[in-house]
Protein backbone atom coordinates (compact mmCIF):
# COMPACT_ATOMS: atom_id res chain seq x y z
CA UNK A 1 0.00 0.00 0.00
CA UNK A 2 1.36 3.54 -1.03
CA UNK A 3 0.52 6.30 1.71
CA UNK A 4 -0.20 9.87 0.33
CA UNK A 5 1.80 12.25 1.52
CA UNK A 6 -0.23 15.46 2.66
CA UNK A 7 1.30 18.78 2.31
CA UNK A 8 0.32 22.28 3.64
CA UNK A 9 0.00 24.58 0.99
CA UNK A 10 1.94 27.34 2.28
CA UNK A 11 3.40 31.06 0.70
CA UNK A 12 6.21 30.64 -1.89
CA UNK A 13 8.66 32.44 -0.02
CA UNK A 14 9.32 33.23 4.06
CA UNK A 15 8.44 36.61 5.69
CA UNK A 16 12.47 36.91 5.50
CA UNK A 17 12.86 36.36 2.34
CA UNK A 18 9.63 38.41 1.13
CA UNK A 19 10.80 41.90 3.03
CA UNK A 20 13.48 43.07 0.23
CA UNK A 21 12.30 41.40 -2.51
CA UNK A 22 12.94 43.16 -6.14
CA UNK A 23 10.99 43.24 -9.20
CA UNK A 24 10.69 44.59 -12.90
CA UNK A 25 7.97 46.93 -13.98
CA UNK A 26 6.97 47.30 -17.36
CA UNK A 27 4.82 50.13 -18.59
CA UNK A 28 3.67 49.87 -22.27
CA UNK A 29 1.88 52.71 -23.01
CA UNK A 30 0.52 53.21 -27.01
CA UNK A 31 -1.80 55.59 -28.24
CA UNK A 32 -4.57 53.05 -27.32
CA UNK A 33 -3.80 51.30 -24.61
CA UNK A 34 -1.15 51.31 -21.47
CA UNK A 35 -0.13 47.72 -20.70
CA UNK A 36 1.74 47.34 -17.30
CA UNK A 37 3.95 44.05 -16.34
CA UNK A 38 5.59 43.20 -13.08
CA UNK A 39 8.36 40.21 -13.48
CA UNK A 40 10.66 38.91 -11.17
CA UNK A 41 14.49 39.93 -11.13
CA UNK A 42 14.66 36.91 -14.06
CA UNK A 43 12.04 37.82 -15.60
CA UNK A 44 9.00 35.94 -15.28
CA UNK A 45 5.89 37.40 -14.91
CA UNK A 46 4.02 37.98 -11.24
CA UNK A 47 0.95 39.83 -12.30
CA UNK A 48 -0.09 42.43 -15.05
CA UNK A 49 -2.93 44.59 -16.01
CA UNK A 50 -4.08 46.68 -18.82
CA UNK A 51 -6.64 49.87 -19.00
CA UNK A 52 -9.20 47.30 -20.69
CA UNK A 53 -8.37 45.07 -18.28
CA UNK A 54 -9.45 47.49 -15.23
CA UNK A 55 -12.65 48.06 -16.68
CA UNK A 56 -12.17 50.81 -19.60
CA UNK A 57 -13.49 50.64 -22.92
CA UNK A 58 -13.06 52.63 -26.13
CA UNK A 59 -11.38 55.88 -25.92
CA UNK A 60 -11.08 56.03 -21.62
CA UNK A 61 -8.50 52.78 -21.95
CA UNK A 62 -6.19 55.90 -23.59
CA UNK A 63 -6.50 57.92 -20.24
CA UNK A 64 -3.81 58.69 -17.61
CA UNK A 65 -6.78 57.54 -15.32
CA UNK A 66 -7.20 54.54 -17.00
CA UNK A 67 -3.45 53.63 -16.77
CA UNK A 68 -3.50 54.61 -13.06
CA UNK A 69 -6.23 52.44 -12.30
CA UNK A 70 -4.10 49.49 -14.03
CA UNK A 71 -1.15 50.11 -12.09
CA UNK A 72 -2.69 50.69 -8.87
CA UNK A 73 -4.30 47.09 -9.28
CA UNK A 74 -1.29 45.18 -10.23
CA UNK A 75 0.76 46.96 -7.58
CA UNK A 76 -1.86 46.11 -4.77
CA UNK A 77 -1.52 42.81 -6.01
CA UNK A 78 2.13 42.23 -6.19
CA UNK A 79 2.61 43.79 -2.61
CA UNK A 80 0.27 41.61 -0.98
CA UNK A 81 0.87 38.05 -3.01
CA UNK A 82 5.05 38.50 -3.93
CA UNK A 83 5.62 41.15 -1.50
CA UNK A 84 7.92 43.14 -3.87
CA UNK A 85 8.98 46.03 -2.17
CA UNK A 86 11.71 47.79 -4.62
CA UNK A 87 11.54 47.75 -8.30
CA UNK A 88 13.07 48.83 -11.64
CA UNK A 89 10.63 50.61 -14.09
CA UNK A 90 10.97 50.31 -17.70
CA UNK A 91 8.64 52.66 -20.05
CA UNK A 92 8.11 51.81 -23.34
CA UNK A 93 6.00 54.02 -26.16
CA UNK A 94 4.26 57.24 -26.46
CA UNK A 95 1.33 57.55 -24.96
CA UNK A 96 -0.28 59.34 -22.56
CA UNK A 97 -0.58 56.56 -19.96
CA UNK A 98 3.43 56.65 -19.31
CA UNK A 99 3.95 59.92 -16.84
CA UNK A 100 0.42 58.83 -14.70
CA UNK A 101 1.53 55.20 -15.00
CA UNK A 102 4.92 56.37 -13.02
CA UNK A 103 3.27 58.81 -10.37
CA UNK A 104 0.95 55.70 -9.28
CA UNK A 105 4.02 53.58 -8.84
CA UNK A 106 5.54 56.08 -6.85
CA UNK A 107 2.46 56.94 -4.72
CA UNK A 108 1.69 52.78 -3.98
CA UNK A 109 4.61 52.91 -1.54
CA UNK A 110 6.85 50.61 -3.53
CA UNK A 111 10.78 52.05 -3.87
CA UNK A 112 12.11 52.59 -7.10
CA UNK A 113 15.76 52.15 -7.74
CA UNK A 114 15.52 52.76 -11.59
CA UNK A 115 13.75 54.36 -14.63
CA UNK A 116 14.80 53.39 -18.26
CA UNK A 117 13.16 54.42 -21.06
CA UNK A 118 13.37 51.66 -23.58
CA UNK A 119 11.04 52.73 -26.19
CA UNK A 120 12.10 51.58 -29.92
CA UNK A 121 13.72 54.16 -32.27
CA UNK A 122 13.92 53.58 -35.78
CA UNK A 123 17.40 54.08 -37.06
CA UNK A 124 17.11 54.59 -40.74
CA UNK A 125 13.74 55.48 -40.85
CA UNK A 126 10.95 54.22 -43.42
CA UNK A 127 11.33 53.65 -46.89
CA UNK A 128 11.11 57.18 -48.87
CA UNK A 129 8.62 57.32 -51.79
CA UNK A 130 9.45 56.76 -54.94
CA UNK A 131 10.69 59.24 -57.36
CA UNK A 132 8.22 61.02 -59.69
CA UNK A 133 8.32 59.98 -63.32
CA UNK A 134 7.84 62.22 -66.48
Amino acid sequence: MTKTNKTETKSKFSLSEREDRKGKVYVTSSFNNTIVTVTDMNGNVLAWSSSGNAGFKGTRKSTPFAATSAVDKVMRKVKEENGISEVNIYLKGPGAGRDAALRSIRASGISISMIADVTPVPHNGPRPKKKKRG
